[in-house]
């Protein structure tokens, strides 16, 4: 089904569900955002209805297919906050020296520790080249801004 939403920001667009109910659930989990604004304060506008002709079905199929694709990325990416959250939370951030420190802590150097910090590619190569285990932290949409 083919909807005309509004975001409280006052953007007009149309997305595809395959129920009301569909809608109504992605509603509220936050899954409906505004294409303008990315604001999931998002309701359903009038519409008159209308009849599906083979082109309108496949696109309310590509339709329904982007907004699947749109909640999986948001699910994945508050996920990836989650794991990032918890490892800054239990480790110590160590900055530029991320390269020096995790060797000190894999030669026995200095006592092991959780941290996190920065490296550059050539850096996490030769890290991993060493045998070294780290796990890159994403880069998450908030940290570009």
């Amino acid at each position: 089904m083919k909807f005309a939403l509004h975001c409280d920001k006052g953007h007009e667009f149309e997305a595809w569900f395959r129920s009301n109910e569909d809608y109504e659930t992605q509603a509220k989990r936050g899954f409906v955002e505004c294409p303008a604004c990315g604001s999931i304060k998002v309701s359903k506008a009038l519409m008159a209805p209308q009849v599906a002709t083979g082109r309108a079905k496949d696109a309310r199929k590509e339709a329904v297919m982007v907004a699947a694709g749109q909640a999986m990325r948001r699910e994945m990416v508050e996920k990836m906050r989650e794991v990032t959250r918890q490892v800054k939370a239990q480790a110590e951030d160590v900055g530029e020296k991320f390269p020096e420190q995790a060797r000190q802590i894999h030669y026995g150097e200095t006592d092991a520790r959780p941290i996190y910090g920065k490296a550059s590619p050539d850096d996490v190569e030769s890290l991993v080249d060493e045998g070294i285990d780290i796990m890159p932290l994403p880069d998450l949409p908030e940290d570009l801004n």
